[in-house]
């Protein structure tokens, strides 16, 4: 039995989604995330293999935050014979508690509407995974605080700190126990450090390696995000149209809404009717809001005050589908925020379908588009997108806001590691593209001078 401790990457390296990486220490196997990819078909035709070999053998699963692309694996680890814990923060397992089961229903949805509609290779489509895979992955749960250890296997000790990203993230502290102890830490996705609504990052602890994720490490957010967002409401009211935002449910659409209420009591932006067209991120909203451990002072206080900061002076929600429908109807200014964030599915694309041909309409894009997905395309430039079975004309005017991101851009990412308490020996970049983390990789090793490598999939380190 080997005495090292390795880390192999499984998903997330060379791509933004499909976080998944297999800590191997003396005949311990633990998961660092269990994401789903996302984007590109060949990415996603691997969600159907089973990615991890002898899943039943792994003795544990620890999650960085509750996104899909870090968590939407689970049921079908699960399907494929896993049986052991699944360690999170309490925030988290309440978001998986909604997520989960939500991913199994579209899964179990699609598979329905092409077995109706007959578009499919496979007779009949069966869904990636279904609801009572999602259940059996829920009853695995073990939630834990902050700052506190806990063990995951013989002779391995992790920790959660806050990550800042969304709700409930975390980074993670891996520390092996032995003749060669070796100490691991993951960013899993790092938030930024004066985002409203949530605490930022808090620093790392030495390591011996760090798996640092990378998305926006070509790139550095603008500081003007709530002027961009104000001329973008203001000049689509003027024209008369509607502001439709694909938007993550968890994060993303809470952030939005946070903005749009202090513009409004700014009197920077119209006061326009606001639909949140999602029941996942309505539900996603209220836990938000029952989660005092992650919010900052600003949030505190509104809520001290008994408002609600996560809306609008005319909201509304549309929780059925009939109510959806209705948005169909609506004339004049409106904003409509509804998933996906990339618009690879949900409800949005009902949206998209109906009102991109119309000049009058702006499309604002307010996440990471990975590569192939409808997202990325319009962000592009597409003049014609496939939505729903048919080919759709681009009129509207597309928007990218990256300011309201929650990855930290490259001068975050390096500031974050310059606050560590020592700096890690070594740094491995996942959860980005080849470009970007190729440059942030240089730019850690010239600010740094820290030993710095890009993850390549299915290659395996040692972590000392």
């Amino acid at each position: 039995m080997s005495t090292s401790t390795t880390v192999t990457f499984l998903g997330g390296a060379g791509t933004v989604t499909g976080s998944m990486h297999l800590v191997s220490s003396r005949g311990r196997r633990v998961l660092l995330d269990c994401g789903l990819f996302q984007g590109l078909k060949p990415l996603r035709q691997r969600n159907w293999t089973d990615r991890v070999p002898q899943a039943a053998s792994l003795d544990a699963v620890v999650l960085s935050h509750a996104h899909l692309d870090h968590t939407g694996y689970l049921p079908r680890l699960f399907r494929t014979g896993f049986q052991g814990p699944v360690h999170c923060t309490p925030a988290t397992g309440d978001l998986l508690r909604i997520m989960l089961p939500d991913a199994a229903h579209l899964e179990e949805e699609q598979a329905e509407h092409a077995n109706f509609k007959g578009f499919t290779k496979h007779r009949p489509a069966l869904p990636l995974y279904t609801a009572a895979d999602a259940r059996q992955a829920l009853d695995h749960l073990v939630v834990h605080p902050y700052e506190h250890d806990f063990p995951v296997g013989d002779g391995l000790i992790a920790r959660f700190r806050r990550a800042g990203h969304i709700l409930g993230s975390a980074t993670v502290e891996l520390r092996a126990h032995g003749a060669t102890p070796a100490t691991l830490m993951f960013s899993g996705d790092l938030g930024r450090p004066h985002q409203p609504i949530l605490r930022g990052p808090e620093p790392t602890p030495p390591a011996d390696l760090l798996l640092l994720e990378s998305t926006y490490g070509d790139r550095h957010h603008p500081s003007d995000a709530a002027a961009c967002l104000a001329r973008i409401v203001t000049e689509t009211a003027h024209r008369g149209g509607a502001l439709v935002i694909p938007a993550f449910a968890v994060g993303r659409t809470q952030l939005l809404l946070w903005w749009l209420r202090q513009l409004e009591e700014a009197g920077r932006i119209p006061t326009l009717p606001t639909y949140v067209d999602s029941p996942l991120a309505i539900d996603a909203s209220a836990i938000y809001l029952r989660h005092p451990e992650d919010h900052d002072l600003a949030m505190e206080t509104l809520l001290d005050q008994g408002r609600n900061p996560l809306r609008t002076r005319h909201f509304q929600l549309a929780r059925t589908r009939e109510e959806s429908r209705a948005l169909n109807d609506l004339k004049g200014p409106v904003i409509i925020i509804s998933a996906s964030g990339m618009a690879t599915g949900g409800r949005v694309l009902h949206h998209l379908k109906l009102r991109l041909p119309d000049p009058r309409t702006t499309v604002l894009l307010v996440g990471f588009q990975a590569a192939g997905t409808r997202g990325r395309a319009l962000q592009q430039g597409a003049k014609q997108v496939r939505l729903l079975g048919a080919d759709v004309a681009v009129r509207a005017r597309i928007e990218t806001l990256d300011g309201l991101s929650a990855h930290a851009d490259q001068s975050e990412l390096v500031a974050w590691l310059e606050g560590a308490t020592a700096k890690p020996r070594r740094i491995c970049l996942v959860h980005g593209e080849p470009e970007s983390a190729r440059t942030l990789a240089r730019a850690i090793r010239d600010r740094l001078n820290v030993p710095t490598e890009v993850a390549e999939d299915g290659s395996a380190v040692p972590v000392r």
